[in-house]
């Protein structure tokens, strides 16, 4: 499995099955790099990952998504860590994410060394627990 920066010729792909962007701030995120795609051995898309940054500053992860067919092998654990050294690389030395308090991705994070930092209560959602890690220099 690669793990790719998306190009424009990913739009349409991310379009259709990232439903949780606005399709205006698809191609800004392309062109700023802050969306890989996840391609098997034959070039078929398997997923994706999206970022952004909180305060404008620490590298906040938005969405990983891992088709059905490719999950439970590793490759949710492979683009967090992939990610995360990007983020070092670039300089960064905090890196944040978050998940609701219903869902099992809270328990992902934080075997991955992830550390609550707070929560978000909006009206007719779940609790979303927002985690940090620090990158190790």
């Amino acid at each position: 499995m690669r793990i790719i920066t998306a190009t424009d010729s990913d739009y349409e792909y991310i379009r259709q099955h990232d439903r949780h962007i606005s399709e205006q701030l698809i191609l800004p995120k392309i062109s700023r790099h802050e969306i890989y795609i996840f391609q098997n051995e034959c070039e078929v898309i398997a997923g994706w990952m999206r970022y952004g940054y909180f305060w404008d500053n620490i590298p906040f992860l938005n969405m990983i998504w891992i088709d059905e067919p490719y999950r439970s092998n590793g490759l949710g654990k492979r683009a967090l860590l992939f990610w995360e050294a990007e983020m070092k690389r670039k300089g960064f030395h905090l890196v944040m994410t978050s998940t609701q308090a219903n869902e099992g991705a809270q328990h992902f994070y934080r075997k991955l060394g992830y550390r609550d930092s707070g929560c978000l209560l909006l009206e007719d959602e779940p609790l979303e627990i927002l985690l940090t890690k620090k990158l190790e220099q």
